[in-house]
């Protein structure tokens, strides 16, 4: 059984894959395998799989379009078994450090369900840094609810809490890191946040999922994810009430249910529970569009 099974999904990512494979090869200090899932690709992302997989560099498969959320949860669940667990994208750049930092801070945990993530260094397509964004998050249910800062490619799961999260298939899939997040914060699992980025998270007009770097693209992409009208967030706490429940605190079903109620109680009733103090984020701008979210039923 390797130490760490990292899972990647690939898309048409020819331009910048090979950097990141062989980022991921060069970690040390790890003993790894690396298993990757195309997402339907039509570019020379196949060819380049393969090359690797002819040197046993890493295991692939291709299977139907279906997105990244559901890719990486498909991989999660058909994973071999290892004791650790983490996500990569097609186009970063890890540094040597990423995975023996992230198992030295949860090792000590041993089968009770842990998960590390740190901060990302914003890149330009050619790895020169750009302004970055920091996150200071709150570490708390409540947060997990309301505001989607976390990234997959900087997760570390143990096994424990892989094998809690993979016994439930929700039917509406969130985005697996923000699904992920929010199952650890549910059952109480150990949440480690590292400030200091072990990642080049690359910028570029082909990202699936960007971080962006302006003020205004930020609030832009907040207020978009707040006001539409699919009701993300909500969906997701339904869904944890269903999977997970019977295994959060006597806390945290009330934190789900106050975060539930904002999103589909009357007018008074969401006002009053968009309020409560436990439902607050680190960002103002995000807790402030929660508020106005919970007062217009975009939740």
């Amino acid at each position: 059984m390797k130490e760490i099974t990292v899972l990647m999904s690939t898309y048409n990512g020819e331009m910048f894959i090979r950097e990141q494979i062989d980022s991921i090869l060069n970690s040390k200090d790890v003993e790894l395998q690396l298993l990757v899932r195309d997402d339907g690709s039509s570019d020379q992302t196949i060819p380049i799989l393969k090359s690797y997989q002819t040197k046993k560099k890493l295991s692939f498969y291709q299977g139907h379009n279906v997105r990244p959320a559901k890719s990486f949860m498909e991989l999660l669940c058909k994973a071999p078994s290892s004791k650790y667990y983490a996500f990569s994208d097609q186009d970063d750049y890890w540094s040597q450090d990423k995975l023996s930092i992230a198992i030295n801070c949860i090792k000590s945990y041993g089968q009770e369900p842990a998960l590390y993530f740190c901060q990302t260094q914003l890149v330009d397509k050619d790895l020169n840094p750009m302004k970055n964004i920091y996150i200071n998050p709150r570490l708390t249910f409540g947060e997990a609810l309301t505001y989607q800062f976390i990234g997959g490619c900087t997760m570390v799961l143990n096994q424990s809490l892989r094998d809690i999260i993979i016994k439930y298939t929700p039917n509406y899939q969130p985005m697996h890191d923000v699904w992920i997040y929010s199952i650890a914060q549910a059952i109480g699992a150990h949440i480690i946040f590292d400030p200091q980025p072990h990642i080049l998270y690359r910028q570029h007009s082909h990202n699936a999922i960007g971080q962006g770097y302006s003020r205004f693209k930020e609030w832009k992409r907040r207020w978009k994810r707040i006001s539409n009208s699919e009701h993300e967030r909500l969906k997701r706490a339904k869904e944890l009430k269903i999977g997970y429940y019977k295994m959060m605190s006597k806390e945290n079903k009330s934190i789900l249910d106050k975060a539930i109620l904002s999103g589909e109680g009357n007018l008074w009733q969401r006002i009053v529970a968009s309020s409560d103090k436990r439902l607050k984020c680190s960002s103002k701008t995000t807790y402030v569009l929660f508020r106005l979210s919970a007062i217009f039923k975009t939740f």
